[in-house]
C-alpha cells in the first residue's frame, strides 16, 4: 500500500468518530468482561442484578461523563435523553407496533430447550413478586445505559460527522458483535432489529422509543422463560 501523501493529522470532525466508537468498545468490554467471570455468572439474583448495574455505569454513566467532557458542544439531548412533543404520535406508534412484533416472538423462543439453558439469566426456582420486581429493574437500568451507548453516543455524532447510512452501518455492525457471544441467531436477529432502531432514533429524536421496547423485549423473553422452564414457576 502506498502511504505517500497520507494526512495522519487530527482533523476536525474526528472526535464525533473516534470517541464514540471507543466508549462504545470499552464501555461494553468492560460489562461483558466482568458479566462473564465465573464468580459473577453463577445465576444468583446478587450477582445477576450486580451485572445489570454495572452495565449501567460502564454504557451509560460513565460514557456519558467522557462524551460530556470531551465533546462539550454535545448535551444529553443531543444524545436523545430528550422529550420531543414533536414526535410523539410517532413515538407511541411506533413502540406499541415493534412492541406487538417482538414480544410474541420472544415467548416463541422461549419455548426452545437450548434457549431455557441461557434464560431467565437468574436462575432461580421461585419467581415472587419481588423477585419479579427486581428482574424488572435491573433489566430496565441495564438496557438504559446500553441503548444510550448504542443508540445515543454511537449514533447521533457518527451521523453528523458521516452522514446516516455510514453511521447506522457502523452503529448496526457493533451492535450486532455484542450478540455474536449468545449466539449467530441472536446476532443476525440484532441486525435488522438495530437498524429498525436507528432509524426510528433518528427520525423521533428521541432514545425512548429504543429503550422501551428493549425492556419490554427482554422482560418478555425473561418471563416467557421462566413460564416454559418445568424446573421453575410464578408463586405469590
Amino acid at each position: 500500500m502506498n502511504t505517500t501523501g497520507i494526512n495522519f493529522n487530527w482533523m476536525d470532525g474526528d472526535m464525533e468518530v473516534v470517541l464514540p466508537m471507543m466508549l462504545c468498545l470499552i464501555g461494553f468490554s468492560a460489562f461483558w468482561g466482568v458479566s462473564k467471570l465465573k464468580k459473577i455468572n453463577d445465576g444468583s439474583v446478587k450477582n445477576i442484578l450486580f451485572t445489570k448495574y454495572w452495565g449501567l455505569l460502564t454504557m451509560g454513566i460513565l460514557p456519558a461523563i467522557i462524551a460530556l467532557y470531551l465533546m462539550p458542544h454535545y448535551s444529553l439531548a443531543d444524545y436523545g435523553l430528550t422529550y420531543n412533543p414533536e414526535s410523539t404520535m410517532d413515538s407511541v406508534i411506533s413502540t406499541l407496533v415493534l412492541a406487538a412484533l417482538t414480544m410474541p416472538l420472544a415467548y416463541v423462543t422461549a419455548k426452545k430447550p437450548q434457549h431455557r439453558e441461557n434464560y431467565p439469566q437468574i436462575r432461580e426456582t421461585n419467581w415472587d413478586r419481588k423477585l419479579i420486581f427486581k428482574n424488572t429493574l435491573g433489566w430496565s437500568a441495564y438496557l438504559l445505559g446500553y441503548e444510550f451507548l448504542f443508540r445515543g453516543i454511537l449514533l447521533f455524532p457518527l451521523v453528523d460527522a458521516l452522514g446516516v447510512w455510514p453511521a447506522i452501518a457502523i452503529n448496526t455492525a457493533m451492535y450486532s458483535a455484542t450478540h455474536i457471544p449468545k449466539g449467530m441467531d441472536e446476532a443476525i436477529g440484532a441486525a435488522p432489529l438495530g437498524i429498525v432502531l436507528c432509524l426510528i432514533t433518528l427520525m423521533t429524536g428521541t432514545l425512548w422509543v429504543a429503550i422501551i421496547v428493549h425492556i419490554l423485549m427482554a422482560l418478555a423473553n425473561s418471563f416467557s422463560s421462566v413460564y416454559h422452564n418445568p424446573n421453575m414457576k410464578f408463586v405469590r
